[in-house]
């Protein structure tokens, strides 16, 4: 069995032990773990069976697939299922040996499958966006806008550490894994991508655990039971070198004093309504890397969270802090078929002719049935002839644009012959019903911490007050005397050079006259 997490490297086909995503229809996927069959189970003799509306799938149809294989349903046999639902529901003690003798005896050997006559799914290797679709929502999820533009906006590449506060139902965690991976690490002090992972929750946090680990990605993501309020991130006591931080607390604002260069001061800890923080020993430890900008990101609902977290944000000296609200809309691309002649149910919105022939023939048989109708007597004591005005309208329908007759036929033989998914003109629609308002993002970096070292090495550099043709080294009055004397050069350049005067008369100079 691989090691390596599907959700990173999947394979090109489907393997025993590991997560699938069964497609169903555009919004409806639904995940399963395949597991090779071994025999009945849950009363079913084909093994572990995925039942949806399209049908039954067992397991051993979905193995060793092609990822994106589309699955026809097979006929299951739930004989023996029945039998047990039987004997957990009944009061009696009468046929329970025969009955869990005939459920016990569909237990020897799977048995072999007999495709249904309808009904179908697609098999997909699992990925952050698909199983953001499918997982099982223990809390607000962060959905693919979402978090596509937060990894963005706080530089996540492959090779950094992430730390994570409020995993939930471990959506952001999946894409953040992802993001930062750089290859599985070999010992403890090999340095490779990491997502660190607070949950307050306990319940939570122990149905995050056991995803990781069925998704082997507990080398890459390693995952916290904490309060990050009162007790910060350090990992085991020591600082996880984090450079990017995303935080989806309900109180971010009193997170952010533990995510400081430097122990925040009392005024400080006062504006995020946090008490002492409690170090352990003299030395105070920062989460963040100290020679790279930390990039951070919080998640709030409310428009108050973002205003008391700004707040604290700019006394902890945050900068560049910035709030974003992303909206996202579907655009549904497909093709549309128009036409009369076209059935409703393939018919378009759009009810209108497919082109000009067809409007022009239209046009006539609406004008040849207005005629007929003006020709009718209206006092009703005319006989009218049923048979000579059918007449009228066949031969008025058989008429097109050009003067000529065609039937069914004729036009069946005339149309091209174009392929049913190629019908149609290529049109694009948004999706009627919009996505509200999820939550707002708030964006801020933290410059790197500077020492007195690196200043003492900048200013040997470029040492200030010394500089040579710069502004700010002169005084007013120097840069005045300055532009002087290149205005005055300037004109000593424009005056004509003086001739030498010689012992010989001047040429005369020539002039003009008129002729």
């Amino acid at each position: 069995m691989s090691t390596v997490s599907p959700f990173l490297d999947p394979g090109p086909r489907t393997r025993p032990n590991t997560l699938a995503l069964a497609h169903l229809s555009r919004d409806s996927i639904q995940p399963v773990y395949l597991k090779e069959a071994s025999g009945a189970i849950d009363g079913y003799a084909e093994g572990a069976v995925i039942n949806t509306r399209f049908g039954s799938f067992p397991h051993s149809t979905l193995l060793d697939k092609p990822w994106g294989s589309q699955i026809r349903a097979s006929v299951v046999d739930t004989g023996s299922r029945g039998r047990k639902r039987k004997l957990n529901n009944s009061a009696d003690g009468e046929g329970l040996d025969n009955d869990t003798e005939d459920a016990g005896s569909g237990i020897a050997t799977p048995k072999d499958v007999k495709t249904a006559a309808s009904g179908f799914i697609h098999i997909l290797p699992p990925t952050p966006e698909l199983w953001t679709s499918s997982l099982p929502h223990r809390t607000q999820v962060v959905y693919t806008p979402d978090y596509s533009y937060i990894l963005h906006r706080i530089r996540a590449r492959p090779g950094m550490k992430i730390i994570e506060a409020g995993a939930g139902s471990g959506s952001f965690t999946h894409a953040a894994a992802r993001a930062v991976y750089n290859g599985y690490p070999k010992d403890a002090h090999d340095a490779k991508g990491k997502v660190f992972s607070f949950e307050f929750n306990q319940d939570r946090y122990h149905k995050m655990r056991e995803e990781i680990n069925d998704h082997r990605l507990d080398s890459i993501v390693q995952i916290t039971h904490r309060d990050v309020y009162n007790n910060g991130f350090l990992v085991d006591g020591e600082s996880p070198e984090a450079e990017c931080v995303f935080l989806d607390l309900p109180a971010p604002w009193k997170a952010l004093p533990h995510l400081s260069r430097s122990k925040p001061t009392p005024s400080q800890l006062a504006s995020s309504e946090l008490g002492d923080i409690i170090t352990n020993g003299s030395e105070w430890k920062s989460p963040l890397r100290a020679d790279r900008t930390a990039y951070l990101c919080t998640f709030s609902p409310c428009i108050e969270q973002v205003t008391k977290t700004v707040d604290v944000m700019r006394r902890l000296g945050w900068m560049e802090i910035e709030m974003v609200e992303v909206a996202h809309r579907r655009i549904n691309v497909m093709r549309e078929r128009i036409g009369y002649n076209i059935p409703a149910g393939e018919r378009g919105a759009t009810q209108a002719a497919a082109d000009v022939e067809e409007a022009i023939k239209k046009l006539k048989e609406i004008e040849g049935r207005f005629k007929n109708q003006r020709r009718q007597p209206r006092d009703g004591d005319g006989d009218i002839d049923m048979d000579e005005d059918d007449e009228n309208a066949v031969n008025s329908d058989a008429v097109n644009g050009n003067g000529k007759t065609t039937s069914p036929s004729d036009e069946a033989e005339e149309a091209p012959s174009v392929k049913p998914w190629m019908a149609g003109r290529l049109i694009h629609r948004t999706e009627p019903e919009l996505k509200t308002h999820t939550s707002y993002l708030v964006f801020a970096l933290l410059p790197q911490e500077w020492t007195e070292a690196q200043e003492a090495a900048a200013f040997a550099n470029w040492p200030c007050g010394k500089e040579s043709k710069v502004i700010g080294s002169l005084d007013k009055e120097a840069r005045k005397q300055e532009k002087r004397e290149m205005l005055q050069g300037k004109r000593r350049n424009k005056e004509p050079r003086s001739k030498p005067q010689g012992d010989g008369p001047s040429s005369p100079k020539k002039t003009k006259t008129a002729s």
